[in-house]
């Protein structure tokens, strides 16, 4: 059976997603061109060679449209021989990229493949992709009283699951220290690409730490932000709501690309290049499209039982930080250890570039595993209308 395995794994450090953010001024395709020219480049294969890129984007809409994977494959240099396809599983979509491009290596469709992601929100902003119009309108006999936002979606997790405020703040404050911490050791250097970007008065400069992380949060000053998406009409609908979900402890708007490099394992063995891990299970599940963000637990099951492992023999563990309320209820569920949990910080602090972040998270999760010698890791990310992917590495080397 082939094996399939990762050669590599890169990215940009983040950038506030909204004008004036150091990305904010490079074009969404040349950001995911940037990753993919520095996966070919550091590992030195012949880009002829690759089968595909399976890029991940949700606002598949303005300058992330047309198969932007195509476009920035072009944009870096590659041969117009390789192909390129552009996936949408909402905020999953580059982690689904990884899926399918893994599968196909598994399928011995694909000897080397690279998987990507990309995201501009402060050039293609959320929701765009609807373009005025109402994507949901056959949904109106299903769902008479209609879908609601993900930031409400996050209030009914953190009231089902009796998260209450300081709580979600201080998991919040949790994450920018952590990231903080990884930054300032120099834990993200081997991953990030230097970006070249222009400021306001035209210097340029290498882009190459990640913007949103905040060092000096603090709970108390968390605690200081009102909730970010009151609203009287939700409010009686869902009278359970307590209001808790403020833009502190919830994932910035956030501009960024990344990419791995996946092969079969006689592949990489031929090409004289050392994995770095292998990919062991893979699961994908839906969930109630009201809660939404709950499909991470699902997904993990899933992923659990496929694997025949148990969350006590993960390592550790990504469990993308849309809202604080997420990755806490994922916690309980499990009754996992929080030490384990985003151990270099989560989308709080890095940034949760949508279509990007899947790879992202992937990562960093495999810079972790072999920092700490950690054997397996876990990443599970939710997904606008009631959906996780989750994925198990094992660590090579």
């Amino acid at each position: 059976m082939n094996q399939a395995v990762i050669v590599d794994a890169v990215r940009t450090a983040s950038g506030r997603g909204k004008p004036g953010g150091a990305l904010s001024g490079n074009h969404p395709a040349s950001l995911l061109a940037d990753v993919v020219k520095a996966l070919v480049q550091r590992n030195d294969v012949d880009p002829a060679e690759i089968d595909d890129v399976v890029a991940g984007c949700v606002s598949q809409i303005g300058e992330q449209s047309y198969n932007i994977g195509r476009t920035a494959l072009l944009a870096a240099g590659l041969p117009a021989s390789v192909p390129a396809t552009t996936v949408d599983r909402q905020c999953g979509s580059s982690q689904q990229a990884v899926h399918f491009a893994a599968q196909g290596v598994l399928a011995g469709a694909y000897d080397m493949v690279i998987a990507c992601g990309v995201e501009s929100m402060s050039r293609v902003p959320m929701g765009s992709g609807g373009n005025g119009a109402n994507p949901f309108a056959p949904l109106a006999d299903r769902y008479p009283d209609g879908l609601v936002q993900q930031g409400i979606s996050a209030e009914l997790i953190a009231a089902g699951w009796k998260i209450d405020r300081e709580t979600l703040d201080a998991f919040a404050a949790r994450s920018h220290h952590r990231a903080a911490r990884a930054s300032e050791a120099g834990d993200f250097a081997a991953e990030i690409v230097p970006v070249h970007v222009t400021d306001a008065e035209g210097v340029g400069r290498q882009h190459t730490v990640d913007e949103t992380i905040r060092p000096a949060t603090t709970t108390e000053r968390l605690a200081t932000l009102g909730p970010a998406f009151i609203d009287e009409r939700t409010g009686r609908r869902f009278p359970e709501i307590g209001w808790r979900i403020t833009a502190g402890n919830s994932s910035p708007l956030t501009d960024g690309a990344s990419a791995v490099l996946i092969m079969s394992e006689r592949r990489a063995t031929e090409l004289g290049l050392r994995p770095r891990a292998r990919f062991h299970s893979f699961a994908v599940a839906g969930s109630d499209p009201l809660l939404m963000l709950t499909g991470v637990i699902p997904a993990t099951h899933k992923v659990m039982k496929r694997s025949g492992l148990t969350v006590d023999t993960i390592d550790a563990y990504e469990v993308n930080e849309a809202f604080a309320s997420v990755p806490l209820a994922w916690l309980r569920e499990f009754d996992a250890d929080p030490e384990r949990l985003n151990p270099r910080g989560g989308a709080i602090a890095l940034g949760h570039p949508l279509g990007g972040s899947g790879t992202r998270l992937l990562t960093t999760l495999l810079g972790h595993l072999e920092a700490t010698g950690g054997r397996f890791g876990l990443q599970t990310m939710c997904e606008f209308g009631g959906m996780a992917n989750a994925t198990v590495i094992e660590r090579l080397r």
